[in-house]
């Protein structure tokens, strides 16, 4: 149970298929706290509708309200929910903990986005990105994180943390964007681990890349 319950329910501004979006939504329910979706529909450019650019003057997904707290940003809004709301164990106090959390969050931000995130926006989203370049960091991020995950059952240790709530969604739908997860097995037990907590949703699968049969 969370340590703490919204004196109302959590607003979230997320995309149906972001997996940014996807992120948050699957934290609020591990975590079990009430929330409700506002969808925005990107392709109608919701996002850039002056009283959605008054909560996140970026025009990104996603965004929260949580009573007087307006906060953007999935990694930044992982954090605050770990620490307003869940136990220590979703972002541990020592100093080795934090930061093995801290380094999946820059992955996210970093390679999960310029790879596996990037080479799907293609493929399901059309984006002009070098699809090609996309799957190349992809499958070099995969081949390190395959080897890490041999001695360990989630990625910052030996419990689930947000690092994991991070890093799951673009690398389980990886296939989407045309980079296969069959070469890693560690991964994908990983990813299995992940969906199987309580109260786990997943992000709707697309019929693209590999999977567009």
């Amino acid at each position: 149970m969370p340590a703490a319950q919204p004196a109302q329910p959590i607003r979230l501004y997320t995309a149906l298929l972001s997996g940014h979006g996807h992120r948050v939504k699957l934290f609020l329910s591990l975590l079990d706290l009430p929330f409700e979706v506002v969808e925005l529909n990107m392709k109608a450019a919701d996002n850039r509708k002056p009283e959605y650019l008054a909560l996140n003057p970026f025009g990104q997904v996603p965004t929260i309200q949580d009573g007087d707290v307006t906060l953007f940003d999935s990694n930044a809004i992982l954090v605050y929910l770990a620490r307003r709301y869940g136990d220590a164990s979703w972002l541990p106090d020592d100093p080795l903990g934090a930061a093995a959390v801290q380094r999946w969050l820059s992955l996210a931000a970093g390679q999960i986005a310029y790879g596996p995130c990037a080479a799907r926006l293609v493929t399901v989203f059309g984006a002009p990105n070098d699809h090609q370049t996309a799957k190349n960091i992809a499958v070099k991020l995969f081949d390190v994180i395959e080897q890490e995950l041999a001695g360990k059952p989630f990625a910052a240790g030996d419990h689930v943390t947000i690092a994991d709530i991070a890093a799951h969604t673009y690398i389980a739908h990886a296939p989407e964007g045309g980079v296969s997860l069959e070469a890693y097995p560690n991964i994908r037990a990983w990813l299995r681990r992940v969906e199987a907590l309580p109260r786990f949703i997943a992000m709707p699968a697309t019929r693209a890349g590999l999977v567009a049969a």
